[in-house]
């Protein structure tokens, strides 16, 4: 489990390059995250923008801290199938690809 709570190494090495648009981008996460919203609903929210601006990196963060925070499998698939109104059957496709490849399996287990 705590591979999910570790950011890629780009991001960490972003963050020392640049340490004041890293302290922005906290403050505005943070910020955000003043609601009523759980955090494990946040992190849902926040998946569907990625998949609607069909950012994969995105899509793959949002799915390893939606696991994080308690989502479950099938609450990350039915993010995906409610997106394929929006963004189209192929991309929906594409995107529960993505989802699909972040979500870790137990060993031995097929997908």
């Amino acid at each position: 489990m705590a591979k999910l709570d570790k950011p890629p190494k780009a991001y960490s090495a972003f963050l020392k390059a640049f340490p004041k648009v890293g302290e922005a981008w906290h403050l505005v996460g943070a910020a955000g995250k003043d609601g009523p919203l759980d955090e494990k609903s946040v992190r849902l929210v926040k998946l569907a923008i990625s998949i609607g601006t069909m950012r994969e990196g995105a899509v793959h963060a949002g799915v390893r801290k939606a696991l994080a925070a308690g989502a479950t499998r099938e609450e990350l698939y039915q993010v995906v199938a409610l997106s394929a109104g929006s963004i189209g059957f192929p991309s929906a496709v594409a995107v529960y690809q993505w989802v699909d490849e972040s979500i870790p399996r137990a060993r031995g287990r097929k997908r």
